[in-house]
């Protein structure tokens, strides 16, 4: 006899916040030291989601990082749309991220786009930039 789940998805479930805390990262001297939460952990998920490629470690689900590796040779009336839809959809999937948006793009140099933009998020908004060679 196969059980009934009926009952089980009449309860009331309380959803639990899990904490932000986490392992406070320094790039610049290639450190790991400390903790950080709230906007700081914020500010470091979106650094290590925009400088991971999807799909190439597998320590890392798929649906963590961004997929830059295809738009190598592309044309830039193609990689800037690209670059939006992709930064926007792998920042979404975390849960304090609200909204991402104020796009612009320039371009110093031949094969480089610099893009900036606007993370709205629980914390705070924070304005990020990336350089992607393409």
């Amino acid at each position: 006899m196969i059980p009934s789940t009926a009952g089980f998805l009449n309860r009331d479930f309380e959803i639990e916040e899990q904490p932000d805390r986490t392992w406070r990262m320094r790039p610049e001297d290639k450190r790991v030291q400390g903790y950080a939460n709230g906007l700081e952990a914020v500010k470091q998920a979106i650094y290590k989601i925009l400088m991971t490629e999807r799909y190439q470690y597998i320590m890392y689900s798929w649906n963590y990082g961004i997929e830059l590796l295809d738009l190598f040779g592309e044309p830039v009336t193609y990689v800037c749309p690209e670059l939006k839809r992709r930064i926007s959809e792998a920042l979404l999937c975390d849960d304090r991220i609200r909204n991402v948006d104020h796009f612009e793009f320039n371009y110093p140099q031949k094969g480089v786009i610099h893009v900036s933009f606007t993370v709205h998020t629980l914390y705070g908004d924070v304005d990020v930039e990336k350089e992607v060679n393409f």
